[in-house]
């Protein structure tokens, strides 16, 4: 039997052998990759350039836009290298450091979206304490900050067992390096893979959703009781969010759906992109929810675009 010290790569299975049109795949790819960081970028500088987006609601969106590009670049590089390869062989030390990136920035979604859902109560339900209490310092220095080390604690906690296992086998039939499947051909799996799962489930998305939902309930409570001017600014304003919410909400029943139930009884290709789906669509629904529907960045990008004429 094999033992750890003889697996120092594993291979990517679910790549098989697409032929001629692993040219055609490795376009699709990198236009979607390069769309992505192009979007989230433009974002990024729109609201660092013009000082009246200055404000907590779009220093936290900006946050989200780099998350977006961290979670895009720890899956598409593996992707076009793999596409183009013909091992789809890849290292022990890689493969580790995607699922740290991967794992990072799923609690950094949801952790980010719950301050920007935190921000839109207090500006909704608090109107007169909102500069006191969400002032630029107080979210620079402390909710990113809170934001990005809640992430990597909850990661290490869940996951940094995997990097001591010992694997017996180093086929993995997926097109990444996903935990589940990476915890399947080790050794032996004790009780602390399922601790760990439930655990990570419960800090970054279960608690995060939780305050998210009280936020925007608490929210729909003060629009009742508003003018009409102010509830459409509300829903203006947290429109975005919880379609974004909502996204990640479906592509982690995906995500669970595939790998826990459905392994077996749905084609190749359903399973490999299932789990992937947030991944695909999240980063680039982003900036493009946020661009086009709030107001004051639309202005600021057509000002920028067209040198502030």
């Amino acid at each position: 039997m094999k033992n750890s010290s003889e697996i120092v790569s594993f291979v990517l299975s679910a790549y098989g052998n697409v032929g001629d049109l692993k040219y055609l795949y490795l376009t699709i790819i990198l236009f979607w990759y390069v769309s992505i960081c192009v979007a989230n970028i433009v974002l990024i500088v729109v609201i660092h350039v013009d000082r009246r987006l200055h404000e907590p609601m779009y220093i936290l969106l900006s946050n989200l836009c780099v998350n977006e590009i961290n979670a895009s670049t720890s899956l598409y590089p593996l992707l076009l290298s793999q596409m183009y390869s013909d091992s789809h062989e890849v290292t022990l030390p890689w493969c580790y450091l995607q699922m740290c990136c991967l794992y990072t920035s799923a609690p950094a979604e949801f952790w980010s979206l719950a301050a920007m859902a935190y921000d839109r109560y207090i500006s909704i339900c608090h109107p007169l304490r909102y500069n006191v209490i969400m002032n630029t310092e107080r979210v620079v220095f402390l909710l990113i900050l809170l934001v990005w080390i809640f992430s990597l604690v909850s990661f290490i906690l869940s996951f940094s067992f995997i990097f001591g296992l010992k694997f017996c086998r180093n086929i993995v039939e997926n097109v990444y390096c996903d935990h589940q499947l990476m915890i399947r051909l080790s050794c032996s799996v004790s009780t602390q893979s399922y601790i760990s799962e439930i655990f990570f489930a419960i800090v970054s998305i279960f608690i995060p959703f939780t305050l998210i939902s009280v936020s925007y309930f608490k929210i729909l409570a003060v629009c009742r009781k508003t003018s009409i001017e102010n509830k459409q600014k509300a829903v203006t304003t947290c429109t975005p969010q919880i379609v974004s919410v909502s996204n990640l909400f479906v592509g982690c029943i995906f995500h669970s759906i595939d790998f826990r139930f459905l392994i077996a009884r749905v084609p190749d290709e359903v399973r490999i992109i299932l789990p992937m789906y947030v991944l695909i669509c999240q980063p680039m629904l982003t900036p493009f929810l946020y661009g086009f529907n709030l107001p004051k960045i639309r202005h600021s990008f057509k000002r920028l675009l067209f040198k502030r004429k």
